[in-house]
């Protein structure tokens, strides 16, 4: 699929939908905000259930709701807590918890982008997980460090308890790397273009990118700015979106599609995982993706098919925060603090974050158990996810835990959403160009 060309100029109903959505995170900051335990608008619940908005993890909405109804309906025979789901997609899934902030009208417990656990904790709707509530599910020292560190603000108690852990690594197809004659997985962005290239022909990429996605950019940018030896906030929490170095990194990424052509045109409109699609079809040899064992399972892809690597660094010899290859991903697990349930919601965490929960549904899933008992199964030592759980461990950082974090994701990401199809249509794709859009987002971040 090629990119629709359009005329010059920004894509001005995109970046009118990101501002909307930054303007409904700063009316949720200031909302007096929590959960409902209403479900459908204006209808009463019986104390003895619960709502329960989980993410898409899967394949499909249908998918997940395969997945957790067999697994929910264990809670009900043991609690006598009728669960109602509703699994809501990664694309309207902030605008939607957002909405339920600032009108107090949620579900009891709901499934967050632990990225987002600062900015939610800072509108005063979740529940605060003090040594108290943690103490209910069984205490902090259950969880990994990491995982926790993503959890809310540093010096406060957690907004949420860790779900699923993730991380990203470079997934290669082997025989596509067989054909093209090439020994190794890259470990430098270098070699990773190089690498690309070689992969690069005949309807095929070397690296399939969800250019369209602006939580996906903003994680790479991220990453990239780690190991450019900058961040996009200082110390106090002020964001520095065009500092050099972030221009610089933010412009490595896009120029895989815009200069270095190891990516396709169309990629720059995906946002739906259609990448991991474009990896399992073999349309391209590598893919930087979190835990993609299950997707990729869905498309047809077996475990035989593919490596995975640590994501590429600038050098080989990288050490420090230069060496970050991956944010710290994952899900974590958020009760509305106003529901009129809590006992029910905190069992209800109880049981998904149990040992035996953990095993089944990470298990499923293809990703982390972030409580440290259920990681000692041996289905979490397959070649993929040992690889995951060593940069996890070793090279990971969580993003900034500041309270417009999720903005941070909204208006860089958007603006590399925009400077990648500036560069499928055709246009170049400058360091000017990049600083830019970065100034532009850092402008709107401190309206």
């Amino acid at each position: 699929m090629r990119v629709r060309r359009s005329a010059p100029g920004r894509p001005v109903l995109r970046r009118t939908a990101a501002l909307a959505a930054v303007s409904a995170l700063t009316m949720a900051a200031t909302a007096c905000g929590g959960g409902s335990s209403t479900g459908d608008e204006g209808s009463n619940k019986n104390p003895g259930t619960l709502t329960y908005w989980a993410t898409n993890q899967g394949s499909s909405l249908e998918h997940d709701k395969k997945v957790l109804t067999p697994e929910l309906k264990k809670f009900e025979k043991e609690t006598g807590i009728d669960v109602k789901l509703e699994v809501v997609p990664w694309d309207s899934l902030l605008d939607r918890i957002l909405a339920a902030t600032s009108s107090g009208q949620g579900p009891d417990v709901l499934n967050i982008g632990n990225t987002w656990s600062a900015s939610l904790q800072a509108t005063g709707a979740l529940l605060p997980w003090d040594a108290k509530n943690l103490k209910k599910i069984g205490g902090k020292d259950r969880f990994t460090p990491s995982a926790l560190a993503a959890a809310g603000a540093e010096g406060k108690p957690p907004a949420a308890v860790p779900l699923y852990s993730l991380a990203y690594g470079l997934y290669y197809n082997k025989q596509m790397f067989k054909d093209a004659g090439i020994a190794k997985p890259p470990e430098t962005w270098d070699e990773l273009v190089d690498t690309g290239k070689k992969l690069t022909g005949d309807g095929k990429y070397g690296l399939a990118v969800e250019g369209g996605n602006p939580v996906e950019n903003a994680h790479h940018a991220f990453v990239f700015g780690k190991q450019h030896g900058a961040d996009f906030f200082d110390s106090s929490g002020e964001p520095t979106f065009d500092k050099p170095a972030n221009v610089k990194a933010v412009k490595q990424y896009v120029d895989f599609l815009a200069s270095d052509g190891i990516a396709a045109e169309g990629n720059a409109e995906y946002a739906k995982n259609e990448s991991v699609r474009d990896f399992a079809t073999g349309k391209a040899g590598m893919l930087l993706w979190q835990a993609a064992a299950s997707s990729l399972k869905s498309h047809g892809m077996k475990p035989d098919e593919y490596g995975v690597a640590p994501v590429p660094a600038q050098s080989a010899d990288a050490s420090g925060e230069r060496a970050v290859n991956t944010m710290v991903a994952g899900i974590n697990l958020a009760v509305f603090k106003n529901t009129d349930n809590l006992d029910g919601a905190l069992k209800f965490v109880k049981f998904m974050t149990s040992t035996e929960e953990q095993k089944a549904l990470n298990g499923t899933y293809g990703s982390i158990p972030p409580v440290k008992e259920a990681q000692q199964d041996a289905a979490f030592s397959t070649p993929d996810l040992k690889v995951l759980r060593d940069v996890l461990a070793n090279s990971s950082a969580p993003l900034p835990q500041v309270p417009d974090e999720s903005k941070f994701e909204t208006l860089v990401g958007t603006a590399m959403k925009e400077l990648f199809a500036e560069a499928a249509s055709g246009k170049s794709v400058s360091t000017g160009t990049v600083q830019e859009r970065l100034t532009e987002a850092q402008q709107q971040m401190q309206k």
